[in-house]
């Protein structure tokens, strides 16, 4: 293990040398005896640990760790993440001055573990004013696909993709809402590993590769988040999928009180799938092995158990009304506090309007006004000095994120098309000039909106959730 001869201060106003570096890091490797490699912009402790066998952790162990302050290392972050549990893989990414990157991904031995992590250390202050984020992180083994014809079957995308890229195991293929006959214009394809799925994400990825003549556009998908057995085994809500627009909530209901009148509570449809609602656990379980592949009005539905929404889940889970298929399924649990249910969709920081675009939480910031008293004293100030709290407007925060990292303020370029019914949609690409030489150049949102003021707040909610 090798370290740059820097200076470096830790954050209390003393400068610790890269000699002093490289000593605190061998007497934690001494210590602990774990091993210490880097390689490819990475600080790799342990992975595994020492005396391990058998494989490495299932998915769930891991957790993402954000806002680490950059003079700090494995000889101060490890013990502290050490509280939650033991440590198989300690990944801090560096930079090639010897400073760290702000983030890091530590894997666990278990899941509970990593759970106890986000539980104890999110927003934990690492320092005196530095509080770091830690949130689950997964290994992404799923890519979307999209331009695909709409006449394609699953089979044939299945077979075309494992022809073109290596280690396929499944393909995710959703009916038309309108024409089940025909698919919705995208796939999701599911490998066996993340490096398979990044792979043939690097190999699809120019823009230039073509699927029966059609130019495709391939980005990760948005990966399903777990949700703990615990949970789970609470859940008495049915998602029901593939279903026709016109078949209506009460048609739904009839259906599911079949097998056992008067069990279902309420049903709430949106578009082509739906939540049935039951008063009872076991026989939503139930109902979910009896009415799963059954026909309601000539289509064949999917039946699972609805995922419920964390509360502090983040906007990632939807980018606009049009819910995302691998993350429509989930439901949000009644908030004990109001006693009333939690919209679909809805998060911590957003609510969602009529028109199916996001909108700040009026109970997560505050928008009461106060009566302004003559000879109150006003005093200048920029929007720069004020908290990210204080925006409710992605646009307004995205333009304080770019000024907090002392980057460029973002462009944004307006793009139109017109839908089936001849309406004006619009989207907005986002450029950030300071990072546009890096791994993204430009950030635009999938969805299209019927106004200007929805296409550039969804742009900006999508940069957001990338940057």
């Amino acid at each position: 293990m090798h370290e740059e001869n820097t200076d470096v201060t830790n954050g209390c106003g003393k400068v610790r040398s890269g000699t002093q570096n490289e000593a605190a890091l061998l007497a934690l490797m001494e210590k602990t005896g774990y091993s210490m490699v880097q390689e490819n912009g990475q600080r790799k402790f342990g992975g595994p640990p020492p005396g391990w066998e058998g494989p490495p952790p299932p998915r769930g162990c891991e957790v993402f760790v954000g806002k680490i302050p950059r003079d700090m290392y494995e000889d101060e972050l490890v013990p502290v993440f050490e509280r939650a549990g033991k440590i198989y893989e300690f990944r801090l990414m560096m930079e090639f001055s010897g400073e760290n990157r702000g983030y890091a991904f530590v894997m666990y031995t278990t899941k509970e573990e990593a759970q106890l992590a986000i539980r104890i250390l999110n927003n934990y202050e690492i320092r005196p004013g530095k509080f770091i984020g830690v949130c689950v992180s997964l290994d992404n083994c799923r890519l979307f696909i999209g331009a695909i014809p709409k006449e394609k079957k699953k089979e044939e995308i299945l077979d075309e993709m494992k022809k073109v890229t290596e280690g396929v195991v499944d393909v995710i293929v959703y009916p038309n809402a309108t024409d089940k006959s025909k698919n919705r214009g995208f796939a999701f394809v599911e490998y066996e590993s993340h490096r398979a799925a990044a792979m043939a994400r690097r190999r699809l990825i120019p823009g230039t590769f073509q699927l029966w003549g059609h130019t495709i556009q391939v980005d990760w998908a948005d990966p399903e988040k777990e949700v703990d057995e615990e949970t789970m085994q609470r859940v008495k809500v049915l998602y029901v999928r593939n279903l026709m627009i016109s078949t209506t909530e009460d048609t739904i209901k009839a259906e599911f009180n079949k097998f056992k009148p008067g069990v279902v509570e309420r049903v709430k449809k949106l578009r082509d799938y739906a939540f049935v609602h039951f008063f009872n656990r076991e026989d939503a379980v139930a109902a979910m092995s009896v009415m799963n592949g059954k026909c309601i009005d000539g289509a064949s539905i999917e039946v699972t158990l609805a995922k419920p929404v964390n509360k502090e889940s983040t906007w990632r889970q939807h980018l606009n009304g049009q819910i995302s298929p691998s993350s429509e399924s989930r439901l949000g649990f009644p908030n004990k506090e109001d006693g009333h249910q939690k919209s679909l969709g809805k998060t911590s920081s957003l609510s969602v309007r009529p028109n199916g675009q996001h909108s700040p939480n009026l109970s997560e910031i505050e928008r009461r006004t106060y009566p302004f008293f003559p000879g109150a004293k006003l005093t200048l100030i920029s929007m720069y000095s004020l908290k990210s709290s204080h925006f409710c407007s992605a646009v307004m925060h995205l333009d304080y994120y770019c000024n907090k990292n002392n980057w460029a303020p973002p462009e944004y370029y307006l793009y139109s098309t017109t839908s089936q019914d001849g309406k004006i949609l619009l989207v907005y690409k986002i450029i950030i000039p300071t990072i546009a030489n890096g791994s993204q150049s430009y950030f635009m949102p999938d969805k299209l909106c019927t106004t200007l003021e929805d296409a550039k707040e969804l742009a900006a909610q999508f940069t957001l959730l990338h940057l």
